[in-house]
C-alpha cells in the first residue's frame, strides 16, 4: 500500500476538503467584524455628526483591514484544497 492506492488518495482528498471547509470559517468573523465596523460608524455619526470625514475614514480602514482577514481565509482554503 503506497501513496498511489486508491484508499491512501481518497482519505487525503477527503481531509483536504474538510480542512479547506474549517479553512473558510474565518470568513464568518470577517463578515461579523465588518458589521460591527458600521454599526460603530452610525452610532459615532449620530452622536457626532461634525466628524463625518475623520469617521468616515477610519471606517474604511476598519473595513479594509477587516476584509484583508477573510480574504487570507479563503486563500488559505484554497492553499489547503489545491496543493
Amino acid at each position: 500500500m503506497g501513496k498511489s492506492s486508491v484508499f491512501y488518495l481518497s482519505l487525503t482528498t477527503a481531509g483536504k476538503t474538510v480542512g479547506a471547509g474549517l479553512a473558510t470559517i474565518g470568513v464568518v468573523g470577517a463578515g461579523a467584524g465588518i458589521g460591527l465596523v458600521f454599526a460603530g460608524l452610525l452610532q459615532a455619526l449620530s452622536r457626532n455628526p461634525g466628524m463625518d470625514a475623520r469617521l468616515m475614514q477610519l471606517t474604511i480602514l476598519g473595513f479594509a483591514l477587516t476584509e484583508a482577514m477573510g480574504l487570507l481565509a479563503i486563500m488559505m482554503a484554497f492553499l489547503i484544497l489545491y496543493s
